[in-house]
């Protein structure tokens, strides 16, 4: 009998856990016509060439940018989308502090959580992008559980 109940209360830890998992997704969206979308995690690993990437919890430090040819390994001289996705406390801005510079029109929106939340960045002033490092007007916050970001390229 013990055993049953040590198996039962097992299966319960396990299924709640599983409910409650931590998970982000990041899409791209390019429609430039050329040039691959690409995503790096803080510690300078490619996650992403243009697919869909979903992590498997916190996902920290991201940085994305369209690779035309022209971009650092880091996205140096193009627009950079950063961000940073965990629950309760996700944040994304554009980045055009230097060496990033304007390349092509990007922006961002989060998904399944803060719905219509983003920016974009249309042109070489794009108001809205961080251009110093105290630019925080530039960030923009979401505070749901697991939600997603779009990013999108020369909409």
């Amino acid at each position: 009998m013990f055993f049953k109940l040590a198996i039962g209360a097992l299966s319960a830890a396990v299924a709640f856990l599983q409910v409650n998992a931590e998970s982000h997704t990041v899409t791209f969206n390019n429609k430039c016509g050329r040039g691959t979308p690409h995503l790096y995690s803080q510690t300078g690993q490619l996650l992403s060439t243009g697919g869909a990437w979903t992590s498997n919890g916190e996902a920290l430090g991201l940085i994305a940018f369209l690779q035309t040819g022209g971009c650092g390994n880091n996205g140096e001289g193009c627009t950079l989308v950063e961000a940073t996705l965990k629950n309760g406390g996700s944040a994304a801005d554009i980045s055009l502090i230097s060496p990033h510079e304007f390349s092509v029109t990007s922006g961002f929106g989060y998904y399944d959580g803060c719905d219509g939340s983003g920016t974009d960045c249309t042109s070489a002033s794009c108001p809205k992008a961080y251009r110093q490092p105290n630019d925080n007007f530039a960030i923009v916050g979401c505070g749901a559980n697991n939600v997603n970001l779009a990013i999108t390229f020369c909409d």
